[in-house]
Order: structure tokens, then sequence, then C-alpha cells
């Protein structure tokens, strides 16, 4: 079978949480679980920097507006990852050019960060941290799942994160006030006009 389904879940995946993809599956190549994860990702130092990475993530992720500004920053990164991973993955099965694998993963991959960091923007707009935090944990432990089922399963897990895209792709059209109104304030903040609190009636 083609390792294209497996190149567009970790690409998927890697747009939430790029250094989850690496490290559970350099962990689940080095433990002899699956024999389809490339000997690049199960090195040790890359299972330590990943590892450590994770931990930022796990943190970073959880705190309002900390969260997009680590979005932000992980705009490249995250894609970047996902190409990766995904040549890496065609180089190891060999029926799929790795140039092609990189784009599938890396697009895939591009794609799942806006919408994540679309959403962030929109939950932002909350005025309880509680949302972000389940939000998080959700990514968190659907990534893992994905990837996990993904080595057993590629194909359907392809489906799943093929139409997991497209509903987050569908909230974030719905949350488009949201993010707006997220955008406008820190757009205000940056000038040093923030919102005035209503007077009381």
């Amino acid at each position: 079978m083609s390792v294209l389904p497996l190149v567009f879940t970790s690409g998927w995946a890697s747009g939430i949480n790029a250094y989850a993809v690496v490290l559970l599956l350099g962990l689940l190549g080095a433990t002899g679980v699956s024999d389809d994860v490339p000997g690049a990702l199960q090195r040790p130092d890359v299972l330590i920097v990943a590892g450590v990475l994770f931990l930022c993530e796990a943190v970073a992720d959880k705190i309002p507006y900390v969260d997009t500004v680590w979005d932000a920053v992980h705009t490249v990164v995250r894609p970047i990852a996902g190409a990766v991973v995904g040549a890496l993955l065609a180089g190891q099965h060999g029926s799929l050019p790795e140039l092609a694998a990189g784009a599938v993963g890396g697009s895939a991959a591009l794609l799942s960060h806006l919408v994540k960091a679309g959403t962030r923007m929109a939950v932002n707009t909350s005025p309880e941290p509680a949302s972000n935090i389940v939000l998080s944990l959700a990514e968190d432990l659907g990534v893992a799942a994905l990837i996990v089922f993904a080595i057993f399963h590629p194909l359907a897990a392809a489906i799943i994160a093929g139409t997991l895209l497209a509903a987050g792709i569908a909230v974030v059209v719905f949350l488009w006030k949201r993010v707006r109104a997220f955008l406008r304030r820190r757009r205000e903040r940056r000038r040093g006009l923030s919102p005035q609190p209503r007077p009381f009636p």
C-alpha cells in the first residue's frame, strides 16, 4: 500500500502539534511497535529534543494569548515538520517520491495549523481560560490517538484526518467574527488604545 495516507495523517497532526508527532513516531519505532518509522526519527537526540519541545508546547498551548503567540512562531515550523516527516516516511517505504510526500505533508500541516490558530483566536475572545485548556488537551489526545491508529490503519486514519480538517475549516469560517474581534483587540493593544470599560447604567 502507498505511504500517502500515513504521510497525509502525519502532516495533519504536525500542523497541530509537530513535536508530539515526531516524539510519538520515534517512540513507536524505537520500541519496535512499528517498522514503518524512519531511523532518523528514532535517534535518541531527536527524541530528547522533541520531548523537551513537546513539554514547552504543552504549557504554552494552554495559556490564553500565549498560545496565539506560540502559533504565530510555529507558522513556519509546523509545515516544515510535516514536510520533513512526510519525506522521511516516503524514503522509508519507497512507494512515493520524497518531494511529493514532502509537499503533501507540508500542505496538510499548513492547513491544519491555520485551522488551529484561527480556532484559538476565536476561543481567546472568551474571558475564561478553561476553554483553552480543554481544547489543547483534546488536540493533544486527538493527535496521539490518530498517529497510533495511522500506524496500523493508515487509510482509515487519513479519512478521519481529512474529515477533521474539513470540519475545522468550517468551524473557523463559522467563528470568523470572533477571529476578527480578536485581531481588532490585538491591534488596539499594540496602539495603546485598549477599549474603555463601559460605565454602569
